[in-house]
């Protein structure tokens, strides 16, 4: 099945590619505390508490050159607003568009929020101990939400816009569980019905999360599934697929655009759920100065790269101004490396080409990644916008195979006590490197880290890895060619 979606975005908005010389780079300037400030950063290991940000903040209005358009999947021509509507609530697709710094978060939506915001930054004091490290490690923990991490931050907010435009039913993917977890608990407090198609593999390696969703009175149905076309086309293909964020989207799509009163919701890609997610970097910015430190690194997990834009796009705003110039590093699974190994093209944001052509960095669209215990980063491609930031040389990426993670994970939870969800795994082992250079080298960086979620429902993958059955997946160079060479060529 092909669905004809639209084309977005009029002459002048957040799509439109209009180039500008980018000038200097932002200064090595830091900003400056005073000796009491620092004093209570060497004796506090939690900040005092912030006010929970009254705004979005919308990273595309300060870019120096605005990203590619997403185009038709039929024409290739620019979306046009009309066009998604079929998929998503009008106030969704203004956002998606918007070239506004700012936007406002409704007083119904912060209602919610104050259910768990602000989050804790927490110094890290025992990590750095253990590690014998000069560095200086905070971490943003979003795992106090009620699904556990900071999924709701979009889910809220999406469910709360759906309600206001009457619509009855949401459908949706989730890799790990964790964004139908959000979704899910968002949807019962609007009195929304939810539908979540799971992929495969997490499915099967996470039964709990099924049961939180299915607590807040969602429908769980395993992906690849044999109730829509694209899932039956799989299966057809390989009756025992593990799934893929890809296969699921397919999915819940091809529901969405066949029903009239149902929206899709994503839990992560899109520009709209990005900017979401900044309510985590405003609060971290005002709590990194109660502890008068400013970051050298921030480091952050990507999958589809939502957690990591929420963090670090506040501070790459500040970068651009010139206050600040923190090295900014993704860090994805060395068996889907996205931002590392795929290439920079138009291609569909999921597997059987529903979707608008959107340019990112992607590894094809019907890659299917080996299942890893991180299913939430289990997708073929990134974040448009935060391929485009890394494009412009605002961040860099590498990735990290799952081994490595879950020692760093271990090395966390004995020594700070909280046990991370796979996903943040790959921050912890990217913050250990960090900290362990700061020893060789006697420097004290401050290393700001994004610590998303709790592991509580994750166990078994960490049984696997003590039990010493855990191995580490690489993707394979075959696989990948053959994926890539199908993506569409939309451009001459």
């Amino acid at each position: 099945m092909a669905l004809s979606l639209p084309n977005l975005y009029a002459k002048g908005d957040a799509y439109g590619i209009k180039y500008f010389e980018i000038k200097t780079k932002p200064s090595q300037l830091k900003l400056s505390f005073s000796r009491r400030a620092r004093a209570k950063a060497a004796l506090s290991t939690r900040s005092s508490s912030t006010e929970v940000p009254r705004q979005w903040y919308n990273l595309v209005a300060d870019l120096p050159i605005k990203p590619p358009p997403p185009l038709h999947p039929k024409t290739f021509q620019h979306i046009k607003p009309e066009d998604l509507s079929p998929l998503f609530c009008d106030e969704l697709i203004k956002q998606e568009a918007s070239i506004d710094q700012f936007i406002d978060i409704p007083e119904e939506v912060l209602d919610v929020y104050s259910l768990w915001r602000p989050t804790p930054l927490i110094r890290a004091k025992r990590l750095e101990k253990l590690l014998d490290t000069p560095a200086r490690i905070y971490y943003k923990y979003e795992g106090g939400s009620p699904a556990g991490s900071h999924k709701p931050n979009t889910a809220v907010p999406q469910a709360w816009y759906n309600k206001m435009e009457s619509v009855k039913n949401v459908v949706t993917e989730t890799g790990a569980g964790q964004w139908g977890s959000a979704i899910s608990f968002a949807c019962s407090l609007f009195g929304l019905n939810c539908e979540v198609w799971q992929v495969r593999a997490s499915f099967d390696q996470k039964p709990y999360r099924k049961m939180m969703m299915q607590t807040w009175g969602a429908k769980v149905h395993p992906s690849p599934s044999d109730l829509t076309e694209a899932g039956r086309t799989i299966l057809q293909m390989d009756p025992s697929s593990p799934g893929s964020l890809g296969i699921a989207i397919s999915e819940a799509v091809e529901i969405a655009a066949a029903n009239a009163d149902t929206k899709y919701c994503l839990g992560s890609v899109l520009n709209h759920v990005l900017l979401h997610q900044t309510v985590i970097g405003e609060e971290c910015i005002k709590q990194m100065e109660d502890f008068g430190e400013t970051p050298d690194v921030i480091i952050g997990c990507t999958g589809g790269g939502s957690n990591f834009a929420g963090l670090a796009f506040p501070f790459i705003r500040e970068k651009l101004k010139g206050k600040i110039n923190p090295l900014i590093r993704a860090v994805e699974p060395a068996a889907c490396p996205s931002l590392t190994k795929g290439v920079y093209a138009y291609d569909y944001g999921d597997t059987a080409g529903l979707t608008p052509l959107m340019k990112m960095h992607t590894l094809g669209h019907d890659f299917i990644p080996d299942p890893i215990h991180a299913g939430g980063l289990r997708y073929h491609g990134m974040a448009p916008l935060i391929s485009h930031v890394y494009e412009l040389g605002f961040m860099e990426a590498i990735s990290i195979p799952q081994t490595e993670c879950f020692k760093g994970a271990i090395q966390f939870a004995r020594s700070e006590g909280l046990i991370p969800a796979p996903e943040p795994t790959h921050a912890i082992a990217a913050t250990i490197r960090e900290a362990l250079r700061c020893k060789e080298t006697g420097e004290s960086k401050v290393i700001l880290m994004a610590m998303c979620g709790h592991g509580h429902f994750d166990l078994s993958s960490y049984d696997k890895y003590l039990q010493g059955s855990l191995v580490d997946l690489s993707f394979s160079e075959e696989k990948i060619k053959a994926s890539l060479a199908k993506i569409p060529q939309p451009m001459s």
